[in-house]
């Protein structure tokens, strides 16, 4: 029945013509019309519509099918939607899918059995050549398996892949290694932990396959040889192709390992021929993790010239990433206030205000959070940047105070869907705490400007569909419940449409479906504000569209 109503949508939006739809003699200057529909339009009233006309890029017209008829032009494209829901294109405010290029992964993103993750493997396997790395660099954790929640012993990936080096890596907690992947790594039984991981072995000293900690996961994943220009832009192409299948139209990128030039390229060049589908904004990223190297940051922010680029790929400012030593993380309790540190940090904000530079950056837990806020008031004293749209990300822990605290300094919060699949995990470190981690409610009724995200691709899935579901129920991917602060569908649509926007600097641009504004949004395969909400997470679109052109039709 759904492939039967697939068929005649797409045969509607084949065959629609000015002609067949009956339009009046006197013509607008639309060139493309979806009608008969339910448009959700995420204005500030957020209003329900029948049709939409778009002329190019851009929207033109919003309301019933029989104003928005006389829109259009003399041949115009008509688009029957027959009921169908529309949204805004979802806009994810903090991702790495810039950095996700890099490879053809393998991924287990939504996969709820072990059974269906080893089918995967096998597929993959079935059509690579010998010597061809099999990646799956996160994205998953064995407590999503709802059969058998454990991991890949290397035995049985040498079965499975005798011939070729296979990394399956979990979350950034640890990687599976098999033979050959051991042996194209160059570790062995003597080799050295890598900083801040563990090389696994067995009572008898012989190595498991098993490369724990951080630090040991970015190890494994600097020993996957990274493609040459045409095989890197496929992989850019086809990442982008599934992020379109999935909804995303948008995203703000936050870098990440190992990153540089290279791999915003690909990127850049897909921009500049018109050939990127999907609007990647992208803040600058420096590490540093000593004074000297603070020194040298200061250098780049004095040159950082950002909004050099179009509405399809831009920087726009700095992230994520202040001073490493002060990086906390999901799986941790507390994190580092060393004052030392702190002055370090100090610096870099200092120094971004003066520039006048949008900041965003990464930060979770409560003590850690206060700290960063009195180095933000004590710079606010002497540069204001009230308008700076400053923000932070994840604020796991994040309470009232602090809330106010951003607030007054003009801030917004970037708020993540990663207990999707580390919420059993976040139980065990946290407690009960964690059924409060991330407080969705408590930021949406602090009235606080604030955006949903994914943190995709090592933490969390990249689809939208899933980080709206669990902002609403709570629940991880297989179903259990991990979190109570759930918000209301429409809150969420919100806060991934058109809240995002203005975090991206694109508020008059994206984030909802109003004349002027561009022409991204998203026909669904059934009805976001009327579906069962354990149901969300399936929701498919049958047509994503980008800047006024069809990006994703689904077959």
């Amino acid at each position: 029945m759904r492939r039967a109503l697939y068929a005649k949508f797409a045969a509607a939006v084949l065959t629609a013509s000015i002609a067949a739809a009956g339009l009046p003699a006197i013509a607008g200057e639309a060139d493309l019309l979806l009608i008969n529909g339910k448009i959700v339009t995420v204005d500030d009233q957020f209003r329900i519509a029948q049709a939409v006309a778009i002329k190019g890029v851009r929207i033109v017209a919003v309301g019933r099918t029989a104003d928005v008829r006389r829109e259009a032009a003399a041949g115009a494209k008509v688009i029957d939607l027959m009921g169908r829901t529309v949204i805004p294109g979802l806009i994810d405010n903090h991702a790495h899918w810039i950095r996700a290029a890099e490879h053809d992964e393998l991924r287990f993103d939504g996969v709820t059995t072990r059974k269906q993750a080893v089918k995967l493997l096998t597929e993959r396997l079935r059509g690579a050549k010998a010597g061809v790395w099999i990646a799956t660099l996160g994205g998953w954790s064995e407590e999503q398996f709802t059969d058998d929640p454990r991991g890949f012993p290397r035995d049985e990936l040498d079965r499975l892949a005798p011939d070729n080096p296979v990394v399956i890596q979990s979350v950034y907690n640890h990687s599976y290694l098999n033979t050959a992947a051991l042996k194209a790594a160059q570790i062995d039984e003597n080799a050295p932990d890598p900083q801040n991981g563990r090389i696994e072995k067995d009572a008898s000293g012989k190595l498991t396959g098993v490369v724990r900690g951080a630090g040991g996961v970015a190890f494994v994943a600097a020993k996957i040889p990274l493609p040459e220009h045409d095989e890197w832009l496929a992989n850019t192409r086809k990442l982008v192709s599934e992020l379109n299948s999935m909804g995303v139209t948008a995203w703000l990128d936050a870098g990440g390992r190992g990153m540089g030039a290279k791999h915003y390229e690909p990127f850049k060049y897909l921009a500049e021929r018109g050939e990127l589908n999907i609007r990647a904004f992208w803040t600058t990223i420096q590490q540093p993790t000593t004074p000297e190297q603070v020194d040298k940051v200061l250098t780049v922010i004095a040159r950082q010239k950002p909004f050099q680029g179009n509405d399809y790929f831009d920087n726009i400012g700095w992230g994520e990433s202040g001073y490493s030593r002060l990086t906390t993380q999901l799986l941790r309790v507390g994190g580092n206030t060393n004052p030392e540190d702190l002055f370090q940090f100090h610096r870099i904000v200092q120094a971004l205000a003066e520039k006048g530079l949008y900041y965003n950056t990464h930060v979770e837990m409560t003590p850690v959070i206060d700290a960063f806020l009195d180095q933000y008031e004590d710079v606010s004293k002497n540069v204001p940047f009230k308008g700076f749209r400053w923000s932070f990300s994840h604020l796991d822990q994040v309470d009232e105070a602090q809330l106010e605290r951003m607030k007054k300094l003009g801030m917004s919060a970037l708020i993540h869907s990663r207990p999707l699949i580390q919420g059993a995990l976040m139980h065990k470190v946290h407690g009960d705490r964690a059924w409060d981690m991330p407080p969705f409610r408590r930021v949406q009724d602090s009235g606080i400007r604030w955006g949903l995200g994914s943190d995709a691709t090592a933490v969390t899935t990249s689809n939208p569909f899933y980080t709206l579901a669990f902002a609403v129920t709570g629940k991880m991917i297989g179903g259990r419940k991990v979190n109570r602060q759930s918000i209301t569908r429409e809150e969420a649509l919100i806060a991934h449409t058109r809240s995002n926007a203005a975090i991206l600097f694109q508020d008059s641009n994206l984030g909802s479906i109003q004349n002027g504004k561009y022409a991204d949004l998203l026909v669904l395969d059934r009805d976001y504000l009327t579906v069962p909400a354990d149901q969300i997470k399936d929701i498919k679109p049958v047509m994503t569209m980008v800047g006024g052109r069809v990006v994703y039709e689904k077959k």
